[in-house]
């Protein structure tokens, strides 16, 4: 019995010696934004040299991906003016085929091949033009756009036209932080949080064993205030709004968001959707296409298809907020 005390009081000492696990936080620069990590370093790995991989892993999304890149692989096959297979990389490919899918189920309202509408409006890398495009330009740009008009092979892509551009900023942000998170779990890191541009994937607990929460913010543009706060466990969180990017001409607000159907930017009254979803990725290209869709067809799309989303409306006397049964548990 002694011994078994003693033994007892052995461990509870070590215990005591033995440091609480700390969070890590990591911060950088990538796709035009910013990213932050956070992440229990439970295997004492080397943090500086953990940073460094994740970089250069966001540094490659970045120079296949980017639109503002002239030389990434995706501005390469939207200068490719044939209608021949260009060759793409395995991870590029990925992205494209759950664009498509996603775009597939919306029915054409999240649309990779927008691009030349968005750019014509001002919110790709181009300039934005000095007055609302006439109505004959839009047309222009609307018909060079179509999501049919992508063919994705094996390892390669194809048009059926040869001027379509591709855009993938609706989904690569979230591509990128499943990348991250998909480092930190090879390497046996199974508590963190990882953000880029406002996509997060979450997993596991924080260092004092309480679990993420994360703030959804209030869809104004004029301050920084908490809509909602919400802990959603082992997911990633995607929101999508018109609040930040956007530009006014004769007292009208011109969203960043496009509606391929139309070729103009959203004009209704939902103003925000955030949306939960184990993939990052797909919770990114997820709220998008529910915010371009409005209020009442997100809400039949998100009932239809069993997702977790809140979606923010835009009333006379303030803003209005709807979840699915599906969002009920992440709600604190």
């Amino acid at each position: 019995m002694k011994r078994l005390i003693s033994l007892g009081l052995l461990w509870l000492l070590l215990a005591a010696c033995t440091p609480a696990p700390t969070e890590v936080a990591l911060a950088g620069k990538t796709m035009g934004t910013t990213y932050h990590i956070k992440f229990v370093n439970h295997n004492k790995l080397d943090e500086q040299a953990l940073q460094a991989e994740i970089d250069d892993a966001l540094v490659l999304v970045n120079k296949q991906m980017s639109t503002y890149d002239p030389e990434s692989e995706l501005s390469r096959f939207n200068q490719w003016q044939s209608l021949e297979p260009f060759p793409l990389s395995a991870q590029t490919l990925k992205v494209m085929r759950e664009a498509k899918r996603l775009g597939e189920i919306s029915a054409g309202k999240l649309d990779v091949t927008v691009g030349p509408l968005v750019n014509l409006w001002g919110f790709g890398p181009k300039a934005r033009p000095e007055h609302v495009p006439v109505q004959q330009v839009i047309d222009e740009a609307k018909a060079q756009t179509g999501l049919h008009k992508l063919v994705l092979q094996t390892t390669s892509a194809s048009k059926t036209q040869q001027d379509l551009y591709v855009d993938l900023s609706t989904i690569a942000k979230g591509y990128g932080v499943d990348v991250v998170a998909e480092i930190l779990e090879a390497k046996g890191l199974h508590d963190y949080l990882v953000e880029i541009g406002g996509e997060m994937r979450l997993s596991g607990m924080k260092a004092n064993g309480s679990p993420w929460r994360v703030a959804i913010e209030k869809p104004v543009s004029s301050e920084r205030a908490v809509q909602q706060i919400i802990s959603v466990g082992n997911n990633a969180v995607a929101t999508s709004g018109d609040y930040r990017n956007y530009f006014e001409e004769d007292g009208v607000r011109y969203s960043h968001l496009i509606d391929p159907t139309t070729g103009y930017p959203i004009q209704h009254n939902l103003v925000s959707v955030t949306v939960v979803h184990p993939s990052s990725m797909t919770a990114d290209g997820l709220a998008t296409a529910i915010n371009i869709m409005g209020a009442e067809k997100g809400r039949v799309f998100a009932e239809e298809h069993n997702l977790a989303v809140l979606l923010i409306t835009r009333e006379k006397d303030g803003f209005k907020a709807y979840n699915s049964a599906e969002f009920e548990p992440f709600l604190q």
